[in-house]
């Protein structure tokens, strides 16, 4: 039901819709339902560092590099759920690309999200970019706010977690 919820809320004007993969179900599923709507639609993966998925939609081969710590993302096998899905594009996103997205949403927005749902709005972006430069005008891209902070106070809230992966610290958690 996401696919024509999506399409119904966009009034029809989908130019774009992406999202990373847990089990695949969702952006196979989304993807299946828009291009049922319009082929036009552009379908794009966005995957972190560590996964496998991007390299396989990029250069038919299952291959990872770096890492992430995003939760519930980041396949490293193609699913029944994605088999055959009409993946138009791919994007790999770093952690601190995410994490950036996860502060500006929540100090601009008030929505306190994970990183797997900065990640995906990460990726939202660049297809938007992308479309942009393909000549599409003022693109509508989609994607799946699919996970909540809260079950990240210990990790990505955390000042000392941040510090202890690397990863930069939120500048009012830094205190």
């Amino acid at each position: 039901s996401t696919a024509p919820e999506i399409w119904d809320q966009l009034e029809g004007r989908v130019d774009g819709f992406t999202c990373a993969a847990g089990t695949g179900g969702t952006i196979a599923g989304v993807a299946l339902g828009l291009k049922e709507r319009s082929e036009d639609v552009c379908i794009a993966l966005t995957d972190p560092h560590g996964a496998a998925l991007y390299n396989y939609f990029a250069h038919g081969e299952l291959s990872s590099e770096g890492s992430s710590v995003a939760e519930g993302i980041g396949q490293g096998r193609i699913t029944g759920n994605l088999d055959g899905a009409p993946i138009d594009t791919q994007f790999r996103i770093s952690d601190e690309e995410g994490l950036q997205w996860v502060a500006r949403l929540l100090k601009e927005e008030g929505l306190c999200l994970g990183l797997s749902s900065g990640i995906n709005v990460a990726g939202a972006v660049a297809l938007g970019q992308q479309l942009v430069a393909q000549g599409r005008e003022a693109p509508r891209v989609a994607t799946i706010l699919c996970d909540t902070g809260f079950r990240y106070l210990s990790t990505i809230y955390n000042a000392d977690w941040l510090r202890e992966k690397d990863l930069p610290v939120f500048d009012w958690l830094a205190d």
